[in-house]
């Protein structure tokens, strides 16, 4: 009979640990949806390295309140990923790039599964949020570029051409010159995004988010799984 008291002691053990849990998960608030959650980007993200698939991380600006009472302090950390990369061509299509978050980790391990999309950014490097996806656009060439460019070769088209033929030459050098400055700029590629840690990002849940299991206990729960692209 005494062999049995170990046995009967452990399982008690884990019973009150998973009833410990489960009031723990209950007794966290529910966010619900269409929560705006202000994020600063931690990882880099461009339209030039990353794929769809690729995670990135962050941290809440702010904290996020649901029932009364503050669900999660502001520095938790964000788990996301691209959902989406068009990479910049030289002529019509710019760098665009989608995000969508994953999950909220906070300090002490609590964490909510969540999905949500990104709603607006800001930064200083001209990409703005173009549709109700989120989906990040990135400012395309240079405009002011283009037209110094375009600009430059008109002037020495036109300067070779006076040296060429006179007042003509000038004429014809300039219209050459500016069609020369033109395939230039159209032979250059669009910018490609570049997101840089700092960044702000605000994403906005499509779905109430529950709080799941301690990460604490098991940390791969919420992990985003990338696709298997060695096929």
């Amino acid at each position: 009979m005494n062999r049995f008291i170990p046995a009967l002691a452990a399982c008690s053990a884990a019973l009150a640990m998973l009833a410990g849990q489960a009031l723990a998960t209950d007794a966290a608030p529910v966010i619900p949806a269409g929560t705006h959650i202000n994020v600063r980007l931690t990882t880099t993200l461009s339209t030039r390295a990353n794929q769809v698939g690729d995670p990135f991380t962050g941290q809440t600006e702010d904290p996020i309140f649901a029932g009364g009472q503050e669900a999660v302090p502001s520095g938790s950390t964000i788990e996301g990923h691209v959902a989406y990369v068009q990479q910049p061509t030289r002529a019509k299509k710019v760098a665009e790039m989608r995000l969508v978050i994953d999950g909220i980790t906070t300090s002490d391990g609590k964490h909510y599964v969540v999905a949500g999309g990104l709603q607006d950014k800001n930064g200083v490097d001209g990409s703005s949020a173009k549709d109700s996806e989120g989906t990040l656009q990135g400012q395309g060439k240079d405009k002011k570029q283009a037209a110094k460019d375009a600009g430059i070769g008109t002037a020495v088209g036109a300067g070779v051409g006076v040296l060429a033929a006179g007042g003509t030459g000038a004429m014809y050098g300039a219209a050459a010159g500016a069609l020369i400055g033109a395939l230039h700029v159209l032979g250059k590629k669009h910018k490609d995004l570049v997101l840089h840690p700092g960044t702000e990002l605000s994403f906005v849940l499509d779905r109430a988010a529950k709080p799941g299991p301690n990460t604490s206990k098991d940390s791969s729960v919420f992990m985003y799984h990338q696709p298997d692209r060695s096929n």
